[in-house]
């Protein structure tokens, strides 16, 4: 009380100093570790990509102009931290922004106009579509209706898992293939949660669950094929045609689907067949009725109720989309809708002005409720779409910058070769090299050599570039190879074994469908 009594050091009448002393920092261990924080694996890779860039600039000589030796060095910096994932792949598609106009390939402004165009519209109002299906439960409705009508009576394994697989392809079709795993996963599961637990599983019961589980992740991949807004490959293929040939007729979602949905219906055929035969065995109907049958399903499905307004005003602001998507442009002898305006309104037109409506039409829920606010927009895919920018930017820059005919110089050998015996070539290097890297990182780095190569060999470019896109959807293999994969391996269900066992002849047999289809009814 007097203050004239000794203060304990460690009691709280003496606030601490606000600098640590000289001895506080000899003793501080923190000390012993810094060149281990310093010296790891990540800041080597973070340093890699500007050394990659350093080198080539440096040491690398071209016939051309210093701009596509430049592009090259920024190619090898962007890339390599990609595949390292040193930094952040969103922060790493925003690269270009900065690298472009500091190496003289394009200008700020040219640069950016290519992370916001016609394409990118597509994908964000196909997302705010997609989030708002996931919002009011419609994707859970649907699969278990679609599964109680192939379930069969009684219990049909291969049937179910047919309703199953198609469900999954069929919603991928309209959005991005991750999101649709995403989406269809927890329904599947929720379907496996009637069987036993996996100790108590018996072999066949055990080998049905990796079926579906494989269904769901492989049938996202190929029903996003069949549509431009599947995945993020068809659009960085509908772009880079837009930024090489301007002049020429854009591929549209009905031109697209033309083509996509047969090759990724015999896909999916040759996919159902597979996981038939390797995990369908004969008695696993018996072994999975005890658990499994329509009354569980139906129970589920009632517990949802009857289809709100909301939920119906969603369906139909969907399929007025999709209608809109597939009458744009129907032939050239049947004008579209879009030739009301003079052909200036693209896919992306259509996709923003419903999104758009999904703001303004009340829910019927709560007082002034809209059926969509932005708040229900916060998990908009942003990584997605900057990746999407970055693929558009690379694309124009390989183009301008004269890297593309720097490097179509050393491809004059390919002028003999048949086309039929290159386009399954492509789509091989395509499908492996995605294993590796992201499915959208593979085809940024294949379609302006292949647009080079179709130059040398005097072919129609898309008779190389679509090949390469699709040979990038091809990641079957392994788990890090898309998103999709670690969706589905994360269940616990399958394991790398199984993915092989899978992805192998259904990659094998995707690449003989397009060998067949692209010189047919591609051409």
């Amino acid at each position: 009380m007097n203050g004239d009594h000794e203060a304990h050091p460690n009691s709280g009448d003496i606030k601490a100093p606000l600098l640590p002393s000289h001895r506080q920092i000899q003793r501080s261990p923190s000390s012993h570790f810094t060149l281990k924080t310093i010296f790891t694996p990540n800041n080597f890779y973070i340093l890699l990509g500007p050394l990659l860039c350093a080198v080539i600039c440096v040491c690398v000589k071209l016939d051309g102009q210093a701009t596509s030796r430049n592009m090259l060095g920024v190619l090898a910096w962007v890339f390599a931290w990609w595949l390292t994932e040193a930094v952040p792949m969103p922060i790493t598609s925003m690269a270009p922004l900065f690298l472009f106009p500091l190496f003289g390939i394009s200008s700020a402004d040219t640069v950016a106009h290519s992370y916001m165009d016609d394409v990118i519209a597509l994908v964000l109002g196909s997302f705010i579509l997609a989030l708002a299906v996931e919002h009011y439960n419609i994707h859970k409705r649907l699969a278990l209706n679609i599964t109680i009508l192939f379930c069969g009576e009684p219990m049909n394994p291969p049937l179910l898992l047919l309703g199953i697989c198609g469900t999954t392809a069929f919603v991928s079709m309209w959005m991005h293939n991750v999101a649709a795993a995403v989406i269809m996963m927890p329904v599947a599961t929720g379907i496996l949660q009637n069987l036993p637990e996996v100790p108590l599983q018996s072999t066949l019961v055990r080998k049905y669950c990796k079926a579906v589980v494989l269904g769901v992740i492989y049938s996202a991949a190929v029903g996003g094929m069949s549509t431009l807004t599947g995945t993020g490959v068809n659009l960085i293929l509908v772009g880079m045609w837009k930024t090489y040939f301007p002049e020429a007729n854009p591929i549209s979602f009905s031109t697209w689907f033309c083509f996509g949905f047969p090759l990724a219906l015999v896909i999916f055929v040759a996919l159902w067949a597979i996981l038939c035969l390797f995990y369908c065995s004969r008695g696993s109907g018996p072994a999975l009725s005890e658990y499994l049958d329509k009354a569980n399903l139906k129970r589920e499905l009632d517990m949802l109720g009857p289809m709100a307004f909301a939920e119906k005003m969603v369906l139909a602001v969907f399929g007025m989309l999709i209608a809109l998507w597939m009458t744009r442009s129907i032939t050239d002898d049947i004008p579209g809708w879009g030739a009301l305006f003079n052909d200036r309104a693209g896919d992306g037109t259509a996709s923003v002005v419903m999104a758009t409506l999904l703001f303004i039409i009340p829910s019927m829920k709560q007082k002034g409720e809209k059926l969509m606010d932005w708040n229900k927009c916060k998990k908009l895919p942003w990584n997605i779409i900057l990746l999407l920018g970055a693929g558009f930017a690379i694309a124009d820059g390989v183009r301008t910058s004269g890297l593309a005919d720097d490097l179509s110089k050393a491809l004059d050998f390919l002028e003999a070769a048949p086309y039929l015996a290159i386009a399954p070539i492509v789509c091989l290097i395509s499908a492996i090299i995605t294993e590796f890297t992201s499915n959208n990182a593979t085809t940024t780095l294949v379609l302006p050599l292949l647009i080079q190569i179709a130059k040398t060999m005097h072919v129609h470019p898309l008779l190389l570039m679509v090949p390469g896109a699709i040979g990038a959807q091809f990641s079957f293999l392994l788990p890090t190879g898309t998103p999709s994969n670690i969706v589905g391996f994360t269940t616990g269900h399958i394991e790398i074994q199984d993915m092989i066992k899978t992805g192998l002849p259904l990659k094998i047999a995707g690449i003989a469908a397009l060998a067949f289809l692209m010189p047919t009814l591609g051409k």
